[in-house]
């Protein structure tokens, strides 16, 4: 279906195009009727009037939005600032959106395009499986960044690039396993999220099966209903009900560091000793990683190169210098202070 316009919203009232204009600007000379009549044709339809129409008219907008998924990742925060230069070297403005963690950023994305005149997206963070429709409703560019991996095999008509949170979750599991853990538990999230959660949650899995050690749901703790699946709060929590399941462990995988901090807090009042008496392992390669006490073990992502290269990528295709790509960047297992053998750690 094409996108609708004010034009059609005037043939569908039985007006002209500047009565319309005058019942969404809440313009004085239109009668009440006439403008209530006008409002609930937009709403039945979705048409979503363009509030920069005017200005627009005279200039040639150059302007681009960033997408966050989660009020407050902290993870973006680098990216953010890395997109924001990029973009201000290309003379374009930079509109910053935040999307509920479980909200629908492909909704909010139509709006804006509608709303801002945008030129392009960065979507950070989200969902990495997306209804077809809804994508094809997107007729500017865009690329999704941090978003999981996508088969090379697929149309490319948007950009990902990430890293393989699946193969980097594996990679995790393996060297706690490679520590003498085969008890190990994870927080991660729902499993009802098309999100890097469930791809991390697969990673694990994916190693275990692989040593032929046996999947325990026992084992395994998933955030569910919470406005950020991903804060401290959330590992603290869940670590709180692992510990008072009873379950045997030796070893916390969190696929998220604020949710790694958040568990090693749980553990300390309940008189564990990391690494002594249970190892931790996060995800991400936040700095809070590396002054919290003992240091966090983790997975760090490369966030400033692809922050910079997902800019880069996207204004290329703006100017038509450049075709989609999908693009895996290496992640590095840091070791550091929260992780140690099984049995050895005294």
């Amino acid at each position: 279906m094409d996108e609708l316009t004010i034009k059609d919203i005037a043939r569908k009232c039985g007006v002209g195009i500047s009565t319309v204009s005058r019942a969404i600007n809440n313009h004085p000379d239109i009668s009440p009727e006439t403008r209530k009549m006008v409002m609930e044709v937009i709403k039945e339809t979705g048409f979503i009037p363009n509030n920069s129409a005017r200005n627009l008219k005279r200039v040639d907008a150059k302007c681009i939005a960033v997408l966050i998924k989660g009020i407050t990742n902290p993870f973006f925060g680098p990216a953010i600032q890395i997109i924001e230069k990029q973009a201000q070297k290309k003379k374009y403005a930079l509109v910053i959106q935040h999307v509920d963690a479980y909200g629908n950023e492909l909704e909010v994305a139509l709006h804006l395009v509608k709303e801002k005149r945008l030129r392009g997206i960065i979507f950070l963070g989200g969902s990495y499986q997306h209804d077809p429709v809804q994508i094809a409703k997107l007729k500017v560019p865009f690329v999704f960044c941090t978003i999981g991996k996508v088969k090379d095999t697929e149309e490319k008509v948007y950009s990902n690039i990430a890293v393989d949170d699946r193969a980097e979750s594996c990679k995790m599991t393996n060297y706690l396993l490679d520590l003498g853990h085969k008890r190990i538990a994870i927080i991660t999230e729902g499993t009802g999220a098309e999100s890097v959660g469930q791809l991390r949650l697969e990673g694990y899995k994916d190693a275990l099966t692989a040593r032929g050690i046996e999947i325990d749901e026992k084992l395994i703790y998933e955030v569910k209903d919470v406005e950020d699946p991903y804060s401290m709060e959330s590992g603290y929590a869940l670590a709180k009900k692992l510990l008072d399941s009873g379950v045997d462990f030796t070893a916390v995988f969190a696929i998220a560091d604020f949710l790694a901090v958040g568990a090693c807090r749980a553990l300390h009042e309940a008189g564990k000793r990391i690494p002594e008496d249970v190892s931790v392992a996060g995800y991400d390669g936040l700095d809070i990683g590396e002054y919290y006490t003992p240091q966090l073990t983790t997975i760090r992502q490369p966030m400033e190169a692809m922050a910079e290269r997902t800019a880069q990528l996207l204004l290329d295709i703006i100017d038509g210098k450049s075709k989609h790509e999908y693009i895996s960047f290496p992640a590095e297992l840091v070791e550091r202070e929260s992780t140690a053998k099984l049995g050895n750690q005294d």
